[in-house]
């Protein structure tokens, strides 16, 4: 059964990014590790913060890679012999992908307390009105030549 996709109207033309992005979107969806919070800190500025308990600086990557903000988390293999009774402490890898809108910034991340903060902001754009000039490929009509029918009046 072939999927039948909404921007496949020919009223919306370039939008098929839209989809990817979408299909992206659901694909990350599932995720659930780690734990993360979305809030928003000012009128155009964004903060993602995820649940690193665990992970050092250096553990951590975070990248932008085709308008998608990429998290990964990798802790050092441990070198001691330590045996465990009990262990609830998440330390195994992640990936977590946020997939970002277009002009959005990363500005920066910092960790504190276990908690990964991103900061994100989305500039302002300054509107653009663009004046398009309509030329016409139509010959223009000679005027009519009028004719005197009585040459001697």
């Amino acid at each position: 059964m072939t999927r039948v996709s909404v921007f496949s109207s020919p009223l919306l033309l370039g939008f098929d990014h839209i989809e990817r992005v979408l299909d992206r979107v659901n694909k990350t969806a599932a995720e659930g590790y780690p734990p993360y919070n979305i809030e928003q800190t000012g009128e155009h500025r964004l903060r993602i913060t995820l649940a690193v308990a665990g992970f050092a600086e250096d553990d951590l990557n975070v990248t932008v890679e085709d308008n998608q903000l990429v998290i990964r988390g990798k802790q050092q293999e441990e070198t001691g012999n330590r045996i465990y009774l009990h262990r609830g402490i998440a330390a195994r890898q992640f990936t977590r992908n946020f997939v970002l809108a277009e002009g959005i910034e990363v500005h920066g991340a910092e960790i504190v307390n276990g908690l990964l903060h991103v900061d994100l902001e989305r500039p302002v754009p300054d509107p653009k009105v663009t004046q398009i000039e309509i030329k016409s490929t139509a010959k223009k009509k000679p005027a009519p030549k009028t004719i005197d029918v009585n040459p001697d009046a």
